[in-house]
């Protein structure tokens, strides 16, 4: 079942569980998705925003 995330830190505490990383880039949203192994968790921020997280995440990256 899927689970949207809404604290910045909470999303970055996630992202060191997560198996794979995907970021979907829809017009003036950007979505986070972070698979672990029992969830998939959904973090939506501003394409600036996300440039940074991204640059931070160790897991693996997957662009759609």
């Amino acid at each position: 079942m899927p689970k949207e995330i809404f604290d910045e830190e909470k999303f970055l505490e996630l992202a060191e569980l997560a198996i794979h990383c995907r970021v979907k880039r829809v017009k003036d949203v950007v979505k986070l998705k972070l698979r672990t192994k029992k969830h998939l968790y959904t973090y939506k921020t501003d394409p600036t925003t996300a440039d940074r997280l991204v640059r931070g995440l160790s897991c693996d990256l997957i662009e759609l």
